[in-house]
């Protein structure tokens, strides 16, 4: 038997060792006290944890990890050293109370090279970049600026109302269309009336890319960086054919609007919009970089328009859902509204005289969330927490899904029935009970990253939910023998989570209902 070693085996060998020493030599360094990492699953030598890391529905794989190890896990992938957060005092300590060196991202070499992605501010360095993004973005889609929305928001959720009225069956396009022609008209001015707008195309084939790119372990680029200069011609390249054609259309979404904009306030032109008062406030302010001024103003619009037609979206997307899953619910927020609308649509005024409708968007936000595990952080340094040495680049997830006790969304001993949709949990006496833990603080994201978009999201949200209740029933589909089906609940199970495409059926209340939906028309 021949017992020779190959030379390139030799070679492999010689070069994990090396590593090998290389990487503990640096831990040395930097972990003086020799302090333990965070428990967690074991993993192999070079690879870690990577045979085990789930690749769907993560959320559900580390709630196990959580329930095993407790409300923080620590792994390795590739010498990638991860940590789940899986409890609000955790999540409180390290991403609020040490924002300062946790509120860094994880480098996304699909999504924002590839993919022409990186203009979404949201997904950038923590730094100076990043904070001019934030607060340009904040000082014009604040809490404060609200109700300067208010008109386009009611008018393009009534020409949705028509919309449903005339073609229910395709109410998933037309919640895309109503989104993407309310942020369009909100942020650059520029009305998007027909359904079949390429703009509406572009912003589908961009956010389906974008949320497959979003899928740990998806695209080997992500972990081997220098992959992204294979040429297109190189065989098994077809993934990099296909993010330069997104990378192109990507553009389109980004960079058409933005200089539409720019050429209609050359012309004079241009209609009062958020885009228009950015550029504006910028005009004649000598020592300012004009260029990267406007990179700025297009990346925090480019960033709007992404997460308007996109996050949101998926949230209505699972109201349609719920509402035939759970038809009591339905009725209980119709009857409210019905007393206190009297009959007619109703409006941002009405929002304080709507406790249960209030409710009912709270629950949906803990019901399905639409990122489960948020936008991961990733430490900008070495750090010592609770007995524990976290290495700088960890990347650090907050499972807001988690259902471990004392965790999060999800957590039985705060949430009775947690799977179940129950707004009336955060009722008490007819009103909401500001004791019960709101999922508003755990479904945005978490310390210094969060989406500065929450309030034009949630008042959104709360208008759609309302408009459509107060005129149409919402049921589930007939069989072949036309018998009600049993509807399930089906999630996509990316790091962005959509209702699997599903069919309701979508009935106007009344004839009077009808007639107030047609006579939404000669309100614009």
């Amino acid at each position: 038997m021949d017992f020779t070693i190959h030379p390139y085996s030799l070679l492999l060998v010689s070069l994990a060792f090396a590593w090998w020493i290389q990487a503990y030599l640096k831990d040395r360094h930097a972990n003086p006290r020799r302090l333990p990492r965070p428990p967690g699953p074991k993993g192999y030598p070079i690879i870690g944890s990577l045979l085990n890391a789930p690749m769907t529905f993560p959320w559900l794989e580390y709630d196990k990890w959580l329930k095993i190890f407790g409300d923080m896990v620590y792994f390795e992938i590739l010498g990638q050293s991860f940590l789940v957060l899986g409890s609000p005092q955790r999540i409180n300590d390290l991403f609020e109370k040490r924002g300062a060196i946790y509120s860094d991202r994880p480098r996304m070499i699909m999504a924002m090279d590839m993919l022409g992605w990186g203009y979404n501010f949201g997904l950038i360095p923590y730094g100076s970049w990043w904070r001019r993004h934030y607060r340009l973005f904040h000082d014009h889609y604040g809490a404060d600026k609200l109700v300067k929305f208010q008109p386009t928001m009611l008018k393009t959720t009534r020409s949705f109302l028509r919309r449903l009225l005339s073609n229910p069956e395709g109410f998933l396009h037309h919640t895309r269309h109503l989104f993407i022609s309310s942020i369009m008209e909100i942020t650059y001015g520029i009305p998007v009336e027909d359904p079949h707008d390429p703009l509406i195309t572009n912003a589908e084939i961009v956010l389906d890319a974008i949320i497959e790119a979003m899928v740990p372990g998806k695209f080997l680029v992500d972990m081997i960086p220098a992959l992204q200069y294979v040429p297109e011609w190189f065989p098994g390249a077809g993934w990099k054919r296909r993010a330069n054609y997104v990378k192109k259309v990507n553009r389109l979404v980004s960079w058409g609007p933005f200089n539409a904009v720019k050429e209609n306030l050359e012309r004079g032109t241009a209609v009062p919009s958020v885009a228009v008062s950015m550029i504006e406030g910028i005009e004649n302010k000598p020592g300012l970089n004009r260029a990267e001024e406007e990179e700025i103003i297009m990346n925090a619009s480019a960033t709007a328009f992404a997460g308007g037609s996109d996050t949101t979206v998926i949230m209505v997307e699972a109201f349609f859902l719920a509402m035939i899953m759970y038809p009591e619910v339905q009725k209980k927020a119709q009857d409210e509204l019905d007393a206190v609308l009297g009959g007619r649509l109703p409006d941002i005024n009405d929002r304080t005289s709507l406790p249960y409708i209030n409710a009912l968007v709270k629950e949906l936000l803990r019901w399905h969330l639409v990122t489960p595990l948020g936008v991961p952080h990733a430490i900008v340094q070495a750090d010592e927490y609770d007995g524990f040495y976290i290495p700088k680049g960890t990347i650090v997830i907050g499972n807001s899904w988690s259902s471990i006790t004392r965790s999060l969304l999800h957590d039985p001993d705060v949430f009775d029935e947690p799977m179940r949709l129950m707004p009336e949990r955060y009722l008490k006496g007819g009103q909401l009970n500001p004791k019960v833990r709101d999922p508003w603080d755990f479904s945005f994201g978490y310390g210094r990253r969060v989406c500065p978009g929450r309030h034009i999201a949630d008042m959104s949200l709360f208008v759609v939910i309302t408009s459509v209740l107060t005129v149409f029933d919402i049921k589930p589909p007939l069989d072949d023998e036309g018998m009600p089906m049993e509807p399930k609940a089906e999630f996509t199970p990316y790091l962005i989570s959509a209702p699997v495409p599903f069919q309701v059926r979508i009935l106007p209340r009344s004839k009077k209902a009808e007639i107030l939906i047609r006579d939404t028309e000669l309100m614009e």
